[in-house]
């Protein structure tokens, strides 16, 4: 029996210039941080022939193709298996369509945990190239890389996307004090919605495809402003960071109508007033998780908590993807 698990995350600037759409044009960079809030995987053999799956619904196949779970399907036809007797078992702390990756963070998992019982190794590199042509080459999902990087790599992480698919990892050279201080002050509330990531990008990667001059000038601003939130976060100035956050999310919400809604907008105003220096929603939009930098983090903690929005509190994760038992 194998049991891996791999970080959801947080995306810090950049987020958007990772879709293929934009990157293999013009270059995509953001910044990404693994957090201690993980998807889990067990893999293993049962007594009887057949394919074994149990997530949020249950499978019993005899055949590869007979898979309804599209990520699992892809990925045991990956790993070449010729008589499928396999079990299966997923587990997350947070439920997906939340915005903090957990497709990527689940299928990371399952491919390290498919090596492992096939007994190879893998490096987070590979796995993450893996893991982002199963979710974007087989299955022609809307996405960008972000996801499968940070879940494989972990840490606090800039990530530099090339036209020709090579992606560049590289730590965010920042302090102890730094980190610390964005742990402190990074705080995370459920907004209580969620939605599928595929369904808000598909509207960004249809413009950006066309070569609409407003998403990709958007994007554009995007990456700057992901290079200018590295450039202060490794200086030290995380106020200034969070005050960056508000301009990110002022651009991020013009490029799909889907963005935002009338009570996303009144929680980000509610937070603006009650100590947050800025924010943003996490991930593609229309719901799932607001992150603020706080300069009074108690204030905004009351303020989210009257308003009915739960927070869930978090460090930063540098481990990756790993095996937890074999």
């Amino acid at each position: 029996m194998i049991t891996t698990r791999s970080p959801l995350r947080i995306s810090l600037g950049g987020g958007g210039t990772d879709l293929p759409s934009y990157y293999r044009e013009h270059g995509g960079f953001l910044i990404a941080g693994a957090i201690n809030k993980y998807v889990y995987v067990n893999v293993m053999r049962p007594f009887t022939e057949g394919i074994y799956l149990k997530y949020s619904h249950l499978e019993h196949v005899d055949a590869i193709n007979e898979v309804q779970h599209p990520i699992i399907r892809e990925a045991i036809r990956m790993l070449d298996f010729k008589t499928p007797q396999v079990e299966i078992t997923t587990l997350a702390d947070i439920p997906s369509g939340t915005g903090l990756g957990s497709s990527g963070s689940f299928t990371t998992a399952l491919l390290k945990a498919l090596y492992v019982h096939r007994m190879r190794q893998i490096e987070p590199k590979e796995l993450a190239e893996l893991a982002c042509e199963i979710e974007i080459d087989r299955l022609g999902e809307p996405i960008g890389k972000q996801d499968q990087y940070i879940a494989a790599c972990g840490g606090l992480t800039c990530f530099t996307f090339h036209p020709d698919d090579r992606v560049d990892v590289e730590p965010l050279k920042i302090s102890m004090d730094t980190k610390f201080d964005l742990e402190d002050n990074l705080l995370l509330f459920f907004t209580g919605f969620s939605r599928s990531a595929g369904s808000i990008l598909k509207d960004q990667n249809t413009k950006t495809k066309s070569s609409d001059k407003d998403m990709i000038a958007n994007l554009h601003f995007v990456k700057e402003l992901g290079l200018k939130s590295k450039t202060l976060l490794e200086s030290g100035k995380t106020t200034e960071f969070g005050a960056l956050m508000h301009e990110h999310w002022e651009h991020k919400k013009r490029r799909s109508g889907g963005m935002s809604n009338a009570h996303i907008d009144q929680w980000y105003d509610l937070g603006m007033k009650n100590g947050a220096v800025g924010g943003k929603l996490v991930g593609a939009g229309g719901g799932g998780f607001l992150l603020f930098y706080a300069n009074d983090r108690n204030k905004l903690r009351h303020a989210m908590a009257a308003a009915g929005l739960e927070e869930v509190r978090f460090a930063f994760d540098f481990e990756g993807t790993k095996v937890l038992f074999s």
